[in-house]
């Protein structure tokens, strides 16, 4: 009976050590966790003296600029940035159908000021989640459409052809196909895709090659994709491949639904 209840009792107390070894060890992980949070990106003040360009922003020289741009701009003013993008833009577009609020448009926008892309169009709903954009929306043009058929106005002003991304019959692979130099991507929501109105103004719609068992890709990793090819076709002269028949519906990417 004695030996049963000193059994327990050290039961009890190795427990205890455990779950006191386990409360430590998460306090530990929470310091480590609030430390990485606090770990600054950027530059600091500049050192010496100061360089004498107007694009600099004295504050920053003062302070260190700790925003998420590239070495090239650190220091520089916000406007100075804006305006040396937009000079050396790539004349492709992105637009993406926002009639359900959908949230890939932030997403997109990231993607597109990666690329450099002449601007982001949002077609219908102005109002869009900007939270996955990481204020990269504020380098970048994005401009609204209240629906397609001012967006193919705008498109057709400019001699901009629009290419539609999604699988529709009669789509052509994205994979084979020499993307223009200037055009507008067009994507549709998450759930519909492109929408009728969207479909029957674009010259062509292209699809993204994919081979495993779901039926689609959301808006911003199509985005992703067809601002790659024309990456590799226009800033690295890569061309398409050969086309090819394609065996099966698998081998394409049904974008948004």
């Amino acid at each position: 009976m004695r030996l049963t209840a000193a059994k327990r009792s050290a039961e009890t107390l190795n427990r205890y050590d455990s779950s006191r070894e386990l409360a430590g060890a998460r306090r530990s992980l929470s310091v480590v966790v609030q430390e990485q949070r606090e770990v600054e990106v950027g530059v600091g003040p500049r050192a010496g003296a100061w360089p004498a360009d107007p694009r600099l922003d004295p504050q920053l020289l003062a302070d260190g600029d700790r925003r998420n741009v590239v070495d090239q701009y650190r220091y520089w003013h916000h406007d100075a940035i804006v305006a040396d993008l937009a000079q050396r833009s790539h004349p492709v577009h992105v637009a993406i159908e926002n009639f359900t609020h959908d949230f890939n448009i932030g997403s997109v926008v990231r993607t597109a000021n990666a690329v450099n892309a002449a601007s982001v169009r949002i077609v219908g709903n102005r109002r869009w989640n900007r939270r996955g954009a990481m204020v990269t929306d504020r380098y970048l043009q994005v401009d609204h459409d209240p629906d397609v058929t001012s967006l193919l106005d705008w498109a057709a002003g400019r001699s901009l052809p629009v290419l539609g991304i999604d699988n529709l019959p009669g789509a052509v692979p994205l994979e084979t196909y020499d993307l223009p130099p200037a055009c507008v991507l067009v994507l549709g929501q998450e759930g519909p895709g492109l929408s009728d109105e969207a479909r029957a103004g674009c010259q062509d719609v292209l699809s993204i090659a994919q081979f495993g068992s779901t039926r689609s890709i959301n808006a911003g990793a199509a985005a992703a994709i067809a601002l790659h090819a024309w990456v590799r076709r226009h800033v690295f002269d890569q061309l398409p491949a050969p086309a090819a028949p394609v065996g099966g519906a698998s081998l394409r990417a049904r974008v948004g639904r």
